[in-house]
């Protein structure tokens, strides 16, 4: 397996909502709330003050343009009203008062315009991967594409062939569902494909409007978090069977991860009201056993080598800054600090889900890295599975 990475293009959400706009929007909606007297501490200890989105806060707050008394239930409750002997007069201001009252958005108007940024906003990550690669659309053999959040039939593989446009006969592999794992198992895949072609060209897409899981009207603790961790992002890479003069890491190696049992930890849930991304406390735990797992698989990859074996870096998107402390926990004492510098850099802007790897490797470029130096890319995502690959900087 050798396949060769181009530069990632990252286009952060344009809409900076600050954490403090955050918590003045849940302390007005739930001034009873058990927790409230807590969340100045809980929204420190994300370290995150400010997340791109795609869309403002407004358009995540915001009521229903069709109020609280929705048209299929005005004639039931003309006649219920009617029945009771209520005037027609006051009938009608019955159903006014109704239908004024403030209601939740609707699945499609949250969802909507969220689908049409997602578009957007991967097809300037695509153009910017392949203008970083050197390449033009019609280059690409192969399209991958991740977003989650946004549902969509057609999808944005579709899109971004009509868009950018693609050739007629390239192959599109959307992967809706990969979430927080869309940048490693992404890029195992693409260096399938490539291993199996090596004059294959393959172009990664994610783009993940994550605030679409901001609900309001939820009052728990757990979607207190949700509110503050999300961000929004789109990315996009080139990788090839061949090296190239743009190329910048090598991928050698892949490994796949999956805990049985685990499906219910973190899910999306739809409702009538839009998105809903529901988290379990044992979460993190899952998590830090794939950690483990992980460790495992490169100590049985690497124990016959001539000398004692080491990442120069982790890149890595866990899911929390816990499971980032667990893996500097867990590292052996000889691999050296500070591996996971990029990291958390990256969450201190917010969680990217399946974007958030590709950041990282970002961040990880721009700061200039060492030909040769040794790299594992992690990421675990709801279900609970996790993907590593393991290469060397060009």
């Amino acid at each position: 397996m050798a396949a060769y990475l181009c530069p990632p293009a990252v286009i952060h959400g344009e809409h900076a909502v600050q954490t403090g706009q955050i918590l003045a929007e849940v302390r007005d909606r739930h001034p009873h709330a058990p927790w409230l007297s807590r969340i100045e501490g809980i929204a420190d200890s994300t370290g995150i003050a400010s997340r791109g989105w795609m869309l403002p806060l407004s358009a995540a707050v915001a009521h229903s343009a069709e109020g609280g008394l929705r048209t299929p239930g005005v004639a039931p409750a003309r006649e219920a009203l009617a029945r009771d002997g209520f005037a027609e007069q006051d009938v009608d201001r019955a159903i006014a008062a109704l239908e004024a009252i403030p209601a939740p958005q609707t699945v499609q108007e949250r969802t909507a315009p969220a689908w049409e940024a997602v578009q957007a906003y991967g097809e300037r990550a695509a153009r910017g991967a392949l203008q970083s690669a050197g390449l033009d659309a019609s280059d690409v053999d192969c399209l991958i594409t991740s977003n989650s959040t946004t549902p969509a039939l057609p999808g944005l593989d579709v899109t971004l062939a009509n868009r950018l446009p693609l050739r007629d006969d390239v192959l599109l592999l959307p992967a809706a569902q990969w979430a927080c794992i869309a940048g490693t198992r992404s890029l195992a895949l693409a260096a399938d494909l490539v291993a199996a072609d090596p004059e294959r060209v393959v172009l990664v897409v994610i783009s993940e409007a994550l605030s679409t899981t901001y609900q309001p009207a939820d009052d728990t603790l757990e979607s207190l978090i949700v509110r503050l961790l999300f961000a929004d992002t789109a990315v996009a890479v080139v990788v090839t069977g061949r090296q190239r003069p743009q190329s910048v890491l090598r991928l050698d190696a892949a490994w796949h991860h999956t805990l049985p049992g685990t499906q219910d930890l973190h899910r999306l849930d739809t409702r009538s009201d839009g998105t809903h991304f529901v988290m379990d406390r044992r979460g993190p735990r899952a998590v830090q056993s794939t950690v483990t797992a992980m460790w495992e698989w490169l100590g049985r990859r690497h124990q016959n080598d001539a000398t004692p074996w080491h990442p120069d870096l982790l890149l890595a998107h866990p899911g929390g800054t816990r499971v980032l402390e667990y893996m500097e926990q867990t590292m052996p004492e000889e691999w050296p600090e500070g591996m996971l510098t990029y990291s958390r850099d990256s969450y201190t802007t917010g969680n990217r889900g399946g974007a958030a790897v590709f950041d990282i490797l970002r961040r990880a470029h721009d700061a200039g890295q060492k030909p040769g130096s040794r790299t594992v890319l992690y990421a675990a995502a709801p279900g609970l599975t996790a993907t590593a690959v393991e290469g060397e900087w060009l």
